[in-house]
C-alpha cells in the first residue's frame, strides 16, 4: 500500500475520533476491534477490512463506499455523480446535523443526478 493511501484513512480514523470526542482505545471498542487493531490502522501498518470499513462508516456516518475506497478496497472513483456522493453525505452531515437526516440528504442527491443528466442531455426517470 502506498504512503498516500495509509494517510488518507489516517487522516480519516484521527478525524473520526476527533469529531466523535474520543480516544483511540474508546473508537476500537466502538467499532467493535481491538486496542491493537485501531493503533495498526492509526499508524498505517494495516488497513481495515471490508466489514470493519461497513461498521467504520456506520460510526461515522459516511458512506461505505467512501471508506472501502480509502482502505483501497474499491477504487476511488472518477465517474460523474457516484464520487461526489460520499463527500457530499460527509459535508451535509457536519454542516448541518441537526437539519438534514438521510432522507433529505438522498433527495438533494436525487435533484443534482436529475439536473446533471438534463444538462448532459439525458431523461431524467
Amino acid at each position: 500500500m502506498m504512503a498516500r493511501d495509509m494517510e488518507d484513512m489516517v487522516g480519516f480514523l484521527r478525524s473520526l475520533s476527533r469529531k466523535r470526542g474520543v480516544a483511540p482505545s474508546q473508537l476500537a471498542k466502538d467499532v467493535g476491534v481491538s486496542h491493537a487493531t485501531m493503533s495498526r490502522w492509526l499508524a498505517g501498518k494495516d488497513t481495515p477490512s471490508p466489514k470493519s470499513c461497513a461498521r467504520l462508516a456506520d460510526y461515522g456516518g459516511v458512506s461505505t463506499e467512501y471508506v472501502l475506497a480509502l482502505a483501497r478496497h474499491l477504487p476511488l472513483l472518477q465517474t460523474a455523480g457516484t464520487s461526489e456522493w460520499p463527500e457530499f453525505r460527509e459535508y451535509a452531515r457536519l454542516k448541518y446535523p441537526d437539519l438534514l437526516d438521510d432522507d433529505l440528504i438522498i433527495m438533494v442527491e436525487d435533484l443534482i443526478e436529475r439536473r446533471r443528466r438534463k444538462r448532459e442531455g439525458g431523461q431524467s426517470p
